[in-house]
């Protein structure tokens, strides 16, 4: 009986320890990406087509982000990356066709703490973040419909954005309904409670009108297709949910000439989007 109890206490503790270190150190799984020096990153460029700027948040933090302006008239995407992302594959992405060919413009910001931006991640942090990003687009393109999308993590941002700011929609790609939810499928036997950033992006997105394009792979590990599906139950009938074949990162774009297609449509009039060469 006595090593029983003894071999309980060691997991119980064990048990503990690891909690500690969760509690302790889980914003640096969360964020995987950040660099927590927040020092400048000397590899950070702005692919073709865009400029880097540099974005000024609430609390005065300062972040790397991407910039191409929308032809007159035509609408700007800004988009959110994922955890362990970076800005400059989205960037790229929305300088391409069908993008460019129909005249959107792109601002896509790096996270607080990560390469290129000051400042330590969180779930507070990153929405003032997307308030700038968002801020800051329409300041340069005065007037420009404002279409939110992310990836990941990303979309929860995203989400947070559509209930602060105006947006012609939502752009979403292997979102979560909530962190709370997909921590507890990676990590079960971790208490809620333990766990400071929520992002429930399943509360947000409740009672707005924007439309709601969700594209979520049948085979992603990260995020499995049920906590997409529940985002998209939580949008009601806004929402439009396509599965399509592939992981959390092969879907990455898969869906861009139908989602500009359905977009494009609510920009309105004056974004008269040429079949020629865009500039």
């Amino acid at each position: 009986m006595r090593i029983l109890l003894l071999v309980l206490a060691g997991v119980v503790l064990v048990y503990l320890a690891a909690l500690v270190a969760l509690a302790v150190f889980q914003r640096r799984l969360i964020y995987p990406g950040a660099a927590w020096a927040g020092e400048p990153a000397r590899d950070r460029f702005a692919p073709p087509g865009t400029e880097a700027i540099t974005l000024t948040t609430a609390d005065g933090e300062r972040l790397f982000a991407l910039w191409r302006p929308p032809r007159p008239g035509c609408g700007v995407v800004v988009s959110f990356h994922g955890n362990g992302s970076r800005p400059e594959p989205h960037a790229a992405r929305f300088v391409a066709d069908p993008w460019r060919r129909a005249g959107w413009g792109v601002l896509a910001p790096a996270y607080r703490g990560y390469p290129g931006s000051t400042g330590s991640p969180s779930e507070a942090g990153l929405i003032r973040d997307g308030m700038a990003a968002v801020a800051a687009a329409m300041e340069r393109a005065s007037g420009a419909p404002i279409l939110l999308h992310g990836h990941s993590l990303g979309a929860a941002v995203a989400v947070a954005m559509a209930g602060r700011v105006s947006s012609i929609g939502l752009y979403l790609e292997a979102p979560f309904d909530s962190l709370t939810h997909a921590v507890r499928l990676h990590v079960p036997l971790a208490p809620p409670w333990l766990l400071r950033d929520t992002f429930r992006s399943d509360r947000r997105i409740r009672g707005g009108t924007e439309p709601v394009l969700i594209v979520q792979g049948t085979d992603d590990p990260v995020v499995p297709a049920k906590l997409a599906r529940a985002l998209a139950a939580a949008a009601g009938p806004r929402a439009r949910f396509e599965l399509v074949p592939g992981d959390h990162v092969s879907i990455f774009g898969i869906r861009d000439r139908e989602a500009e297609a359905a977009f494009r449509g609510r920009v309105g009039p004056a974004c008269l989007a040429a079949d020629g060469v865009v500039p």
